[in-house]
């Protein structure tokens, strides 16, 4: 490497740019060849921190960036194009990633703006095996770009529903992540609202592409995205009337009351956004109901929780602080909106299997929360389940059956133990295999 080091200093800092990529690409081919995955040298590693993120002024960076979009869209090994583009983009810890961050938001941009999908699918990818707060970044940068900078630009953004729903999928999953509703400047933006709505009201299975694409370990990585956004739209679902409530409060206790014409303004902006969260959480229930049959498909029904425990517990303790906050005697049509959400959600994941807990489990953690007849239900009346073989009657698939890693356990010392289940069989993951994506008529 010290050779073609040399080599790169005598050359402009475009033309060496170039350079890198192309002995790149010789490298990994051949390192293909030997082994599935190979490692990346921190010889190539040094190269591209010396000449791809510290050299560039913007223009040269644009050059630089449409030759990396072309260069992505003409190469024909996607295994290539997928090592090439995680050993360009994968963070590493270091003073360069802050720079390697910045040129891969420039790069999906300008892939969303002329729809380049092997830079799109080699995002996707990029945004299952990050650490989610790398991710969020990656978010954030997108929506600076196509819903802050430039009015009307969020079309272009909505055009990649067809191109690549997997990167899509990625997408919401990374922006539900970002904007959490803690706060008015964590609410999405309505222009990213209403895309996101009408990607998944088109056609809800959009929001599992990744699980049903991926192969699922016994213990998912802690730190990354979730294998679909449901708990981050569930929160969205949940948390708005009261976060928009919050919201609309802070605006009137500043001390300048706002004017009739941006009243009323606000007021038909804050009415849109409440009927595409209406529409989201229709989507979203929509979604938990076909999840049965998809875990039972991959043998993962009752061992695999889509929509965690530990992240529900969180969802409850904010609405329970957002109702103390707003005063129940003057939010009390948002709470109950907020609690009705709630109940059905919870109610739609335990009957699906997507959540994995028991009643009482539900009874500690809303015991604080404010009276509601739905989610009073919910929590002692039983969930009425399909037959299962397997069970005694009355007795809940996805409570009882042990999850991912855990071995099998008697339900009750009066009842034999169940047999340990059989090992998830291991699914052959191919990056350019694509998803039978067939749009709901």
């Amino acid at each position: 490497m010290s050779d073609i080091r040399h080599s790169l200093l005598r050359r402009d800092a475009l033309s060496a740019a170039k350079e890198v990529l192309y002995h790149l690409d010789i490298y990994f081919s051949s390192q293909l060849q030997n082994a599935p995955l190979p490692l990346v040298d921190k010889g190539p590693a040094e190269l591209l921190e010396e000449f791809l993120f510290q050299r560039l002024n913007s223009l040269q960076e644009l050059q630089l960036l449409d030759i990396m979009c072309n260069y992505f869209q003409e190469q024909t090994k996607d295994s290539v194009r997928q090592i090439i583009f995680s050993s360009l983009f994968s963070p590493q810890g270091n003073k360069a990633d802050d720079s390697r961050m910045a040129l891969l938001g420039k790069l999906v941009s300008m892939a969303v703006a002329v729809c380049r999908v092997p830079v799109l699918e080699c995002a996707a990818f990029w945004l299952q095996r990050t650490p989610a707060v790398y991710c969020v970044r990656l978010a954030r940068a997108l929506v600076d770009d196509y819903c802050n900078l430039v009015p009307g630009s969020i079309q272009t953004l909505k055009q990649i529903f067809s191109a690549s729903p997997r990167f899509c999928c990625q997408f919401i999953t990374s922006v539900t992540a970002l904007y959490d509703l803690s706060s008015d400047d964590l609410i999405p933006p309505s222009d990213l609202l209403e895309l996101i709505v009408s990607w998944i009201f088109e056609d809800p299975r959009l929001i599992l592409i990744t699980f049903l694409n991926t192969p699922i370990a016994a213990n998912l990585p802690i730190g990354f995205l979730e294998l679909t956004p449901l708990t981050g739209l569930i929160r969205w679902c949940v948390k708005a009337p009261l976060a928009y409530k919050r919201k609309k409060k802070a605006s009137l206790s500043n001390g300048h009351p706002p004017s009739k014409i941006a009243k009323d303004s606000t007021s038909g902006e804050d009415r849109d956004c409440h009927q595409l969260y209406s529409k989201l959480h229709l989507s979203v229930l929509q979604v938990l109901m076909m999840l049965q049959g998809h875990l039972t498909e991959k043998n993962l029904y009752g061992r695999l929780g889509l929509v965690p425990f530990d992240h529900i517990v969180p969802l409850i303790e904010e609405i329970n602080r957002l109702s103390d906050e707003l005063n129940p005697l003057n939010a009390s049509k948002e709470i109950e909106l907020a609690l009705d959400r709630l109940a059905q959600a919870l109610q739609v994941a335990m009957a699906s299997g997507a959540l994995l807990c028991t009643r009482d489990d539900l009874r500690t953690v809303c015991s604080r929360l404010p009276h509601n007849n739905l989610l009073q239900l919910v929590i002692s009346g039983p969930v009425q389940q399909p037959a299962h073989g397997a069970l005694p009657p009355g007795f809940y698939p996805h409570i009882h059956t042990p999850p991912l890693g855990y071995p099998a356990h008697a339900a009750h010392p009066a009842l034999p133990a169940h047999p340990a289940l059989p090992a998830h069989p291991v699914q052959t993951f191919i990056p350019g295999m694509t998803f039978p994506y067939r749009p709901i008529r």
